[in-house]
């Protein structure tokens, strides 16, 4: 049994790797919850040298090895843990028309970074206006149908892939929809994890 040690930014989140890991047998994963580091980037309008340098000093008193689920985040994690918007990026970019969801108005940036890294398909990066703050209130429900309504509408536009750049996003996952948790835990199992 492989212990993964996993920082979220939403408490929510946690259930739903453990969902996700049920798939994956040979893992165990132990979650920490950092909701003020998000809430810190989203009042700055992104990272800052002081939230990267919290980010990674969490990181640093985790046990190895580590995954960080929050794609505002992620930037700060290099080095230090697997980010799960980076294994789905690697997953998603490998050919075709890619178009990668977004919730978070500040994970624009850095997601679109990472997305043009990971490999040579044509991309379209969207926010989901008015998702975010469905989901701050509460209503997961409402939250999922205008992700799988986005997701639709980019499939019927013609893309081969729709991937959901949050972690929040996972249930609306489904044929040709891509979501972060399922991408980590098979980047882990292959061994693109930092530690044992």
């Amino acid at each position: 049994m492989r212990v993964i040690h996993c920082l979220h930014t939403a408490a929510s989140n946690a259930a739903i790797f453990d969902a996700a890991a049920r798939d994956f047998p040979m893992l165990s994963l132990r979650h920490a919850v950092r909701a003020d580091l998000l809430a810190d980037a989203e009042a700055a309008g992104g990272l800052t040298p002081g939230i990267t340098n919290a980010v990674q000093s969490t990181l640093r008193a985790m046990p190895t090895a580590r995954l960080l689920t929050c794609s505002t985040l992620g930037p700060a994690a290099e080095g230090l843990a697997l980010r799960a918007d980076a294994a789905l990026a690697r997953e998603a970019m490998q050919n075709g028309q890619v178009v990668v969801l977004c919730a978070v108005e500040t994970t624009l940036a850095p997601t679109t970074e990472l997305f043009r890294a990971a490999g040579d398909a044509a991309l379209s990066v969207r926010l989901v206006p008015g998702a975010w703050a469905r989901f701050r209130a509460g209503d997961s429900a409402g939250y999922l149908a205008m992700i799988r309504a986005a997701a639709q509408a980019a499939l019927d536009d013609g893309a081969d892939r729709v991937a959901l750049a949050q972690v929040s996003m996972a249930g609306a996952a489904g044929p040709r929809v891509l979501a972060a948790p399922q991408a980590a835990l098979r980047a882990i199992i292959a061994g693109q994890a930092p530690g044992p």
